[in-house]
């Protein structure tokens, strides 16, 4: 069992980084302005689920291959940026009519939420984190080590839904009130386009 003083600690050091708006907080906050808050708390709920795939990796130990293999780092690294990158053109490229303003969004929260477990998964950098990350708080005196880091990954997951659940709240709102404007429903598209993009080029420059 974890100490009570090593699990408020890790809990204060992970709303700091969940509540800090990075490339995940980004996406969700794209999804629900451009596709209604539902479909940003999907998308936030993909990147959870990637989340608990990442830390089955790290239990599993598959996240250490990851960071000592430059070949396979690579192949996981820009397979997600093209996928970024590929969801962001199709973005550009959509045509939204302007007498479709109040219609259903253009996308469901089940593709946005798959589209969001993908994107995740893609990402090296996330595996690497929590290969990282979460053994600092482990302790064999605590216990069984597989079982620390469960649970310590799940603390992560439940605190990084609610945080992008909260952003996907906010920027729904706002969205839902530029989406009244045509020349907002015009751009939408290329603005939430655009960021998918950066967001894949900038994972295909990083490096280990």
């Amino acid at each position: 069992m974890i100490d009570l003083t090593t699990l408020i600690t890790y809990i204060l050091i992970v709303l700091g980084f969940v509540f800090i708006p990075g490339p995940a907080t980004l996406l969700t906050m794209a999804r629900a302005a451009s596709s209604g808050t539902k479909v940003g708390i999907a998308t936030g709920a993909g990147i959870a689920a990637g989340d608990l795939v990442h830390t089955t990796m790290a239990i599993a130990g598959l996240s250490a291959i990851i960071a000592t293999s430059a070949l396979l780092f690579s192949i996981i690294k820009y397979a997600g940026a093209a996928f970024l990158v590929y969801l962001g053109i199709r973005a550009i490229l959509e045509r939204v009519p302007m007498d479709t303003v109040e219609r259903a969004s253009p996308i469901t929260a089940g593709r946005a939420f798959r589209q969001a477990v993908v994107t995740e998964v893609l990402n090296p950098k996330t595996a690497l984190f929590f290969l990282a990350f979460l053994p600092q708080f482990v302790h064999p005196a605590n216990g069984p080590i597989p079982l620390q880091l469960a649970t310590l990954g799940v603390i992560f997951v439940l605190l990084g839904l609610v945080s992008t659940i909260v952003f996907a709240v906010g920027a729904g709102r706002l969205g839902n009130l530029l989406r009244r404007h045509p020349t907002v429903v015009k751009w939408q598209g290329r603005v939430v386009g655009t960021i998918y993009c950066a967001i894949g080029v900038r994972l295909a420059l990083q490096e280990r």
